[in-house]
């Protein structure tokens, strides 16, 4: 089963709070393009002020979300794609979603709320079709 309907070369980002997978459309099928892993979260904090009951994984989550924010905004800004679909679990997709440039959401055709960051490429593409 293929991502038939999607751009072709649209970057899919398939992010959890901790690790994020990216893939291109590809002749209607998904191609694994790269892993994003959180970078230097002890020097990095996310966007504001942190409420004190915040666990330290509430806040390595957060802080990646911003990464996740930035990197696709300098991706955006570099031209590196035209389209973006973005999957995530509901919390992570509601701390990415206000961080997003505007550079940003102007590419973005697609937002997906489910956990999809260990499934399978067949799980993914499935999901995203519905």
């Amino acid at each position: 089963m293929g991502i038939a309907g999607f751009h072709e070369g649209a970057l899919v980002v398939v992010a959890s709070g901790e690790e994020a997978k990216t893939f291109r459309v590809r002749h209607g099928s998904l191609e694994h393009d790269g892993n994003w892993t959180p970078q230097n979260l002890a020097d990095e904090g996310p966007a504001g002020k942190t409420p004190p009951e915040m666990s330290d994984q509430d806040l390595n989550e957060a802080t990646f979300s911003k990464q996740i924010a930035a990197r696709l905004y300098s991706m955006a800004h570099a031209g590196a794609y035209k389209h973006l679909i973005l999957a995530a679990d509901p919390v992570t997709l509601g701390e990415i979603r206000p961080l997003l440039h505007q550079e940003v959401t102007g590419k973005l055709v697609r937002e997906h709320a489910k956990t999809l960051v260990n499934a399978t490429v067949e799980d993914i593409q499935r999901s995203l079709s519905t």
